[in-house]
């Protein structure tokens, strides 16, 4: 940890103590040497102020100690209104320490109430205005402070000091309330007096420094500039390792023919399809209107697009087939339809982040990954759903659906590439993870999908959540497909500081004889027989670690970050729209009670959780389910990769009486180490050479006879 972690939490707004501006120091975790205990998983970029300044007590609090109880208060009130005595009371008790100090609170205060209570009538004639009746010592304070605005003339004695220390004093209940709020930040232990320094404190610097804040980058909603430079890298290897970055040596498909039934050619892979174009049996602009014709067909019963990207996708498959004509021809994405989440800004059309809040938005500029594939002769013919601002499946037009049983929603934010991507509506699609997003609507519509290592694709112009935690991945047909998609897309961005040319090496040439990999108990057995058949060292293998936090952790991580993004949308009232109020609208608010320390306090336990996962790390990749909550979080905490892998189809859960061709899906998942997700495409490639679950096809058109499910 550093220095300045022992440095007040918020500082006053002052320059350095000679007058010039605080000079930036550039910290992290690994500053000098290899941490040993790493404090935390970020690295610090921003310059601290120096420490130093400490609070000024005022004669006033010194005064009153401590707000009397509430008894004293009420008795008070009664007094002043001149209700009748109470009955004679038992005898007279022992004086108590808390009859002390509502006596000394009583000696204190009861001579400057009738001072103000004399004075409060003169002063108002003086003013040219009729006398005001003293009230609760709130109303009191606000009349003399509009009166003493008027030229005055005070009597002969010195009161202006007195008058405005306790002009500026907010009711003592209001350090009654502070104190109460404590305990849900589990820091009720101040007493009265520093509650009361904190009160001014707060007032004099904390929100002031809030305000200008916000004013200078949280104007706009969605993170998508002025990133946070807390940084988190995932790799577990310093730069110095990382060498130029190579694209993939890809396989070329042989013997690829064009099929006759345009169904058949939507469920193709991306390396058929890339064939088929290359060799001249198919235009991109034929394949645009297939896909095109398939998204318009299916989308009303799946409720997976968003925007229809026509005139753009057409324009791009002429340019594809234009360039073809040339001879040149740009590698196997070349002229391919595909599909991006609603959270990846194209220009001209809405990006909508599948909120009704956001959905008439349209961001003029092109997202990295937008650019990449562009560069590559992709084709775009949608924008897909997102659940609302990136949280499950539904969104502003709906709620989207499962292809492989359309009882059931997708599950996840990334909802629509991975509906439309098992519905043969797109080759692929781009989705993205914070927490989850890829892995649950991947595993639900039954399609591969890659989450890849943390910080592989820059996320410039996309819709953020946490800066630490969000991730760009494809939706494919393949394992094989997931690679060449994931060659296209990777790169480092200056509008993403956490991005780094990541030297993965290539999927396609790693001889998997020579991996040992672990599995745990509940990874698909059939997984590890296929990988054992063709080599592959597999051992019973366990994840230790301490931190039992998991969880809470990702969640404090998550909502914090989210909150800094979406802070002007809460504050103006947006959340009372959102489409599921048990989710981001619940926990926005709970995240505004998350104490700046404590935030810090998840990373650094966050940071010795990756160190645990690090060290026990000791084979090159494992198989588990993909699913299991608490694995979702710590492979995002982590940054590692997993590829997301259909093992097989179950019959669904309270079949109709007349049975059903709908079922569900069985995957598992292929993790690796951060920056090794080259081993995990491996793996997954080896498995599906010899296996053809990932090339099963839903029955939208053919839910059965005697299904009476509403199609």
């Amino acid at each position: 940890m550093s220095p300045s972690a022992r440095r007040p939490l918020l500082l006053p707004l002052h320059s350095e103590p000679g007058g010039g501006p605080a000079q930036p120091k550039f910290l992290s975790p690994h500053h000098g040497q290899a941490a040993a205990k790493p404090a935390s998983c970020y690295e610090l970029r921003a310059p601290y102020r120096p420490a130093g300044h400490r609070l000024p007590r005022s004669a006033f609090s010194l005064l009153l100690r401590s707000p009397p109880p509430p008894r004293a208060r009420a008795w008070g009130r009664q007094v002043s209104g001149m209700r009748p005595p109470r009955p004679p009371g038992p005898p007279p008790r022992l004086p108590t320490p808390s009859h002390r100090r509502r006596l000394l609170y009583l000696v204190a205060v009861a001579p400057l109430l009738c001072f103000f209570a004399i004075l409060t009538p003169a002063l108002a004639a003086a003013a040219g205005a009729p006398p005001v009746e003293v009230g609760d010592a709130g109303g009191e304070r606000r009349v003399i402070r509009s009166r003493t605005r008027a030229a005055v003339a005070w009597p002969a004695m010195d009161t202006k000091g007195v008058l405005k220390e306790v002009l500026k004093k907010e009711p003592v209940s209001d350090v009654i309330a502070l104190k109460d709020s404590m305990k849900y930040f589990d820091a009720n232990f101040f007493n009265d007096s520093k509650l009361r320094e904190m009160e001014d404190g707060a007032k004099e610097f904390n929100v002031p420094a809030f305000r200008e804040n916000r004013k200078l980058v949280a104007s706009e909603n969605g993170g998508l500039h002025n990133p946070s430079v807390l940084l988190f890298k995932s790799s577990w290897s310093g730069d110095s390792m990382i060498s130029e970055t190579r694209t993939f040596d890809y396989p070329r498909a042989s013997a690829v023919h064009r099929p006759s039934d345009d169904e058949d050619i939507a469920f193709m892979s991306v390396v058929e399809l890339g064939e088929l174009i290359r060799t001249k049996q198919i235009t991109s602009r034929e394949l645009t209107d297939i896909f095109l014709r398939r998204l318009k067909r299916y989308n009303p019963v799946l409720e997976s697009v968003v925007t229809y990207t026509e005139d753009l996708a057409y324009k791009q498959a002429q340019e594809a087939d234009d360039l073809l004509a040339e001879g040149k021809y740009l590698g196997p994405l070349h002229g391919i339809p595909y599909g991006l989440k609603d959270i990846i800004a194209v220009p001209h059309y809405k990006t909508t982040w599948g909120s009704r809040t956001f959905k008439n938005q349209v961001l003029d500029t092109e997202a990295f990954v937008y650019k990449r594939l562009k560069s590559a002769g992709a084709v775009l013919v949608a924008k897909l759903v997102t659940g609302s601002l990136a949280y499950d499946d539904i969104w502003f037009g709906g709620r989207t659906r499962n292809p492989w049983n359309i009882e059931e929603f997708s599950t996840g934010s990334s909802a629509g590439p991975a509906a439309s991507t098992s519905a043969g509506m797109v080759p692929f699609a781009i989705g993205s993870e914070t927490a989850g997003s890829i892995a649950f609507p991947a595993a639900r519509c039954g399609v591969t999908a890659l989450r890849p290592t943390f910080g592989t694709v820059a996320r410039t112009d996309v819709m953020s959540i946490s800066e630490s935690l969000d991730k760009l991945g494809p939706f494919c047909r393949s394992a094989v497909d997931c690679a060449v998609v994931l060659d296209a897309i990777r790169g480092k961005d200056a509008g993403d500081p956490s991005s780094r040319e990541v030297s993965l090496g290539d999927p396609f040439h790693v001889d998997i004889t020579k991996l040992t990999v672990g599995y745990l108990d509940d990874a698909e057995m059939e997984v590890v027989d296929v990988l054992s058949s063709k080599g592959v060292k597999l051992v019973p293998f366990k994840l230790n670690y301490t931190v039992e936090s998991v969880q809470s952790i990702l969640n404090i991580t998550m909502d914090v970050d989210m909150l800094a993004h979406f802070d002007n949308w809460q504050r103006e009232g947006h959340d009372d729209d959102y489409e599921a109020q048990d989710q981001w609208p619940v926990e926005l608010r709970r995240a505004r009670l998350i104490p700046a320390v404590d935030y810090i306090q998840a990373q650094r336990a966050r940071g010795k959780l990756i160190k645990e996962v690090r060290d026990s790390f000791t084979v090159d990749a494992f198989i588990s389910n993909v699913t299991d909550w608490e694995r979702v979080c710590l492979g995002n905490l982590v940054g590692m990769p997993v590829v997301v892998v259909p093992t097989g189809l179950k019959s669904i859960e309270n079949p109709p009486k007349g049975g059903t061709n709908r079922r569900t899906t069985v995957t598992t998942g292929i993790y690796a180490p951060p920056d090794h997700d080259h081993i995990a495409l491996a793996l997954a490639m080896a498995y599906q050479a010899v296996t053809n679950h990932n090339k099963q096809r839903p029955p939208i058109d053919d839910l059965g006879p005697n299904d009476g499910i509403h199609r």
